[in-house]
């Protein structure tokens, strides 16, 4: 099979096309013949070398994908083969023909839902479920701030709030992206590049504040999120780029809380019920994971260049 290699940490071009083995599955794994790849900008992170946890070398990129099983091993009981599944997390890279992961990482994925998003499944549906539900605790009713609400976590976020009851308010930075905010449910769509874009808030809550801001670039907002909470608001950090510094007295006036997250620290409790309730989304039609892109598998690079660029709109999808 044909697989993405990377043999040392750097710049996209590192990743390389290969030939490599076909996989087969040890006890309690299943092998998946993969129809679409889930691009994350920690893929990016890993692949310079950046992140804190680095795969030993060479190794193959990504840990979303979605396809049809091909292979089960010893003591899989819940997946067959031939059954239509998203892979989130794996133990082979999922930039691949195929992918490896223990039986619990496969889950079904319903005939309304494409491979394609299938595949933007994973890490884009998981964080924005697991911040508005384990670290917010985010309510019906209650005010929700996203942040860059164009791009695969922002998109799934805004279907998640609106779905649950929450008034959803989005950012992007163009006009596009906006629409496509609004488009997945949000009640108001701002434009983050305009600078006075953050006055609207009070209008628009009634005076009541932001209860729960999900954060994407928090070295640029979070002190002004601060600013703009409800009492007793919460702000989650699920990415940033660089420091920031804040007034303490803006969150401690409000009893408000800032949340950092990383997915992949959730415990195995918790995936399994973000993944029901994924599961149950993508079955009833409450969440439609958006694709913006897809590209070849040996346009690896340039996916994870396009991803990190500014006016994200969905989801970028390799397909093998």
């Amino acid at each position: 099979m044909k697989a993405i290699r990377v043999h040392e940490f750097g710049s996209p071009e590192v990743m390389k096309l290969e030939e490599v083995p076909d996989l087969n599955p040890g006890s309690g794994e299943v092998v998946v013949r993969v129809e679409a790849i889930g691009i994350n900008p920690v893929d990016t992170y890993i692949r310079a070398g950046a992140y804190a946890k680095k795969p030993d070398l060479p190794y193959t990129p990504g840990s979303d994908a979605a396809g049809m099983v091909i292979g089960v091993g010893e003591g899989v009981t819940h997946v067959r083969t031939g059954d239509r599944v998203y892979v989130a997390g794996n133990l082979s890279g999922a930039y691949a023909e195929q992918v490896l992961c223990r039986e619990f990482q496969a889950h079904p994925l319903p005939e309304r839902a494409s491979f394609s998003q299938g595949a933007g499944v994973g890490i884009p549906c998981g964080t924005a479920y697991y911040a508005l539900n384990f670290r917010a605790h985010a309510l019906p009713g209650e005010f929700v701030l996203i942040h860059g609400a164009s791009g695969g976590v922002g998109t799934a976020a805004v279907q998640l709030a609106r779905a649950a009851g929450m008034r959803v308010i989005g950012t992007a930075g163009t006009e596009k992206g906006r629409k496509l905010v609004l488009a997945q449910g949000a009640h108001h769509a701002l434009d983050h590049h305009d600078p006075a874009y953050l006055e609207a808030i009070p209008e628009i809550t009634c005076g009541h504040g932001i209860d729960v801001v999900l954060e994407m670039l928090a070295n640029v907002n979070l002190a002004k999120d601060l600013k703009l909470l409800a009492p007793g608001g919460r702000v989650v950090v699920i990415g940033s780029r660089g420091s920031v510094e804040i007034e303490p007295r803006d969150a401690m006036g409000k009893s408000a809380a800032i949340l950092g997250m990383v997915l992949f620290n959730a415990a195995e409790n918790d995936y399994r019920a973000m993944h029901a309730a994924l599961g149950a989304g993508l079955e009833n039609g409450t969440l439609n994971p958006v694709v913006g892109k897809e590209l070849a598998l040996a346009d690896a690079a340039k996916a994870h260049e396009e991803i990190m660029a500014s006016g994200a709109y969905g989801k970028i999808v390799l397909q093998p």
